[in-house]
């Protein structure tokens, strides 16, 4: 059986129940893909990026909403080497994209305070400008469950505030755009036991910061990995932890909470408060 063939059935017989149902409720459940969408899903070359692709291309075959699909990947500055394996790897699993190139890493490889941040933001408005290029309306980017958790723990944390990754918004500043977030309900370490269990090898963050941490044998000196392992040694008490985290943004009781806003209006339980006498 060929690469191609084992890892793309995998998704929806071994891990039915753990990647491909939660990608299809996530879909049903936060109207993810409408009829007649053209979708950019942007392959990065690691683990979720090439899930999300092998889920999309499968999904497209079988689903009964009409949806166009486009493969698009960026070249923010690899090594020949680096390319060079996100080809192997998108060639064996059977996948179609585009590539572009950018010079992403040379800029964000000048920044001290933090690369990280500053590659994503980069890294996002590159690819809407090349969605919409290619006409597509919506972008699929391959955060997954365990994304969403960590940043809402960041957000409380670091932020001083409630906040969560949703499942898709409306992209600022690109009208018409719209990013979607199919892997919303999947947990990273079933796409870890996918990729494990199927014997890929897919790309690490491949820039210059990412690449020292590793040279030196150490971890990504990050906020949202210090929030990953503090999530982790919390699951090894209660398995629940990462859920309950994820239900607290569902289940908000504003009854019971100091303040809140929408947009520059806000609100304070004092606005209600001899109300409720």
């Amino acid at each position: 059986m060929s690469a191609q063939s084992s890892a793309q059935r995998a998704i929806t017989t071994a891990f039915s129940r753990k990647i491909w149902k939660p990608i299809r409720n996530a879909i049903r459940e936060y109207e993810l893909i409408q009829p007649g969408d053209r979708i950019a899903v942007c392959i990065s070359g690691g683990k979720d990026s090439m899930l999300l692709a092998c889920a999309l291309t499968m999904l497209q075959k079988i689903s009964d909403i009409p949806f166009t699909l486009i493969g698009l990947s960026m070249d923010p500055g690899y090594t020949p080497e680096s390319r060079a394996q996100i080809e192997q790897n998108i060639q064996a699993l059977g996948l179609d994209t585009q590539w572009y190139s950018t010079r992403l890493f040379e800029t964000v490889n000048r920044e001290t305070d933090n690369p990280c941040f500053l590659c994503s933001r980069l890294r996002r408005g590159s690819l809407y400008e090349k969605a919409l290029e290619l006409g597509c309306n919506k972008i699929a980017l391959g955060h997954h469950f365990d994304d969403v958790v960590e940043t809402t723990l960041l957000s409380m944390l670091y932020g001083g505030q409630v906040q969560t990754m949703l499942p898709k918004l409306h992209a600022k500043n690109y009208p018409g755009m719209q990013v979607i977030r199919p892997l919303y309900l999947v947990r990273e370490r079933d796409i870890l036991a996918w990729r494990d269990a199927c014997g890929l090898t897919f790309l690490a963050c491949s820039c210059e910061f990412a690449a020292k941490a590793r040279h030196e044998n150490s971890p990504e000196s990050s906020k949202r990995y210090e929030v990953k392992q503090i999530i982790a040694h919390l699951e090894q008490g209660n398995s629940q932890v990462a859920k309950n985290i994820f239900n607290s943004v569902k289940n908000v009781n504003v009854d019971d909470i100091l303040g809140w806003h929408k947009g520059p209006e806000r609100h304070t339980f004092l606005d209600e408060y001899d109300k409720t006498e």
